[in-house]
C-alpha cells in the first residue's frame, strides 16, 4: 500500500494533535485546574478516544471506497450513528453529576465531540470528491 492511502488518516491525527493544543491552551488559560482534575474523562482521554474512533471510521470508508464507493455515504451515517450512542453511552455520567464544574465538562466534551465529526464529515466529502 502506498502512504498516499493514508492522507485522510493522516489529516484525521494532525487536526486531533491541533484541536488538543488549542483545546488545552485554553483551558490552561481561562478554566481553573481545579475543574479540570476532577472532570469524570480527562480531556487526553476524550481526545484519544474521538481521534480513535475517527480513525477507524476514515480506514473503514476508505475500504468501503475501494469495493463499491456508491456505499460510502450510508456507511458513514452508519458509523457516525454508532458513534453518537457510544459517545451518550460515554455523557452519560457527565450528565448525571451536578456540581460547578459540570456545565464545563459539558461544554468541553460536545466541542471534542463537533469537532471530531466535522473533521470526518470533510474527510468524507474529500473520499465522494475523489472517485478514482
Amino acid at each position: 500500500m502506498s502512504l498516499k492511502k493514508f492522507r485522510f488518516l493522516f489529516i484525521v491525527f494532525m487536526a486531533a494533535i491541533i484541536g488538543f493544543v488549542v483545546h488545552k491552551a485554553v483551558f490552561y488559560l481561562f478554566v481553573p485546574k481545579v475543574y479540570e482534575n476532577n472532570f469524570v474523562y480527562s480531556i487526553e482521554l476524550l481526545y484519544a478516544f474521538f481521534a480513535g474512533f475517527s480513525a477507524v471510521i476514515i480506514f473503514i470508508l476508505m475500504k468501503i471506497k475501494e469495493k463499491s464507493i456508491d456505499n460510502v455515504g450510508y456507511t458513514f451515517l452508519l458509523l457516525t450513528s454508532l458513534k453518537m450512542v457510544v459517545a451518550y453511552v460515554f455523557l452519560h455520567p457527565i450528565l448525571s453529576v451536578n456540581l460547578p464544574k459540570t456545565p464545563t465538562e459539558k461544554m468541553s466534551f460536545f466541542i471534542i465531540f463537533i469537532f471530531f465529526l466535522i473533521i470526518e464529515t470533510t474527510v468524507t466529502i474529500r473520499i465522494l470528491n475523489n472517485k478514482q
